[in-house]
């Protein structure tokens, strides 16, 4: 079981983002990627739904050789990874969360920003972290509607992109914040441009680096770490194959083709 993939998933291609960071810290391991994008964003599809796809999805990964999962959605975990972990107990599995958490340790004015997906921060998940972790600090909510589709369509510096992040960046600035959490898997492949648009000094946290050092920490817990070659990634999507294979140089930094999800 070793030498089997790890398989991930978003609601598009946002969690290439986890992808990117758990290939830089387990080179040796094989990935598979599903992007649902045929049913994207998940932030403004209900609860019931999510976990469905959800479901789908983690039963398609199985079937093709996965080890572990990694929900590289913050919505869906939120809606999704308890029924996953019940389901399969045995299972790695490894979701997302806003990293509120570290947010709260960083800032210097006690003034917190997140830009999230709707359905993120209607989440009883997430207001669970606030009032685990940021009850000594502000926390200012920013649902980005549209945010996820400029990514998907690979505009990560068009003008109505940078137009979006103004309307909702400057305001949280107004307000104090220093610290601005990145609540969607998609948002890290925008900091570019968040750096353009806030100064130096605001700090800009995401967890895409921390999902692989703990799915790092789960594989060495029940000795399923890969010893290489890796097999390199496999892709699909729900949505537009071809749409997928053309972001792909932006958001992997490489070609690779991408398959039509049966499911």
């Amino acid at each position: 079981m070793s030498q089997a993939p790890i398989g991930v998933f978003d609601s598009g291609v946002g969690g290439l983002s986890v992808l990117r960071e758990i290939r830089a810290r387990l080179p040796d391991e094989s990935l598979l990627y599903v992007a649902d994008s045929g049913h994207v964003p998940y932030g403004e599809k209900t609860p019931e739904f999510i976990r469905e796809r959800s479901q789908r999805i983690a039963e398609f990964l199985l079937g093709e050789g996965a080890k572990a999962l990694v929900l590289a959605c913050n919505t869906a975990t939120a809606a999704a990874v308890a029924d996953l972990r019940e389901r399969y107990p045995e299972l790695p599995i490894v979701g997302m969360e806003p990293a509120v958490k570290p947010a709260a340790a960083a800032t210097r004015s006690g003034v917190v920003g997140v830009l999230a997906t709707t359905g993120t921060l209607k989440s009883a998940k997430f207001a669970a972290l606030l009032d685990r972790f940021a009850s000594d600090v502000r926390v200012i909510t920013q649902p980005c509607p549209g945010l996820v589709e400029q990514i998907e369509a690979g505009e990560l510096e068009a003008p109505r992109t940078r137009e979006l992040l103004r309307g909702w960046v400057e305001p949280l600035l107004e307000e104090g914040c220093d610290t601005l959490i990145l609540g969607c898997t998609h948002y890290p492949f925008i900091k570019p441009l968040l750096r353009e648009l806030v100064p130096e000094s605001i700090s800009l946290v995401d967890t895409g680096a921390a999902v692989a050092r703990h799915l790092q920490s789960l594989l060495d817990q029940r000795g399923l770490r890969a010893s290489g070659p890796a097999q390199g990634i496999r892709l699909w999507s729900s949505g537009d194959v071809v749409a997928m294979q053309a972001v792909l140089p932006k958001l992997l930094l490489e070609l690779a083709a991408v398959e039509a999800l049966p499911v």
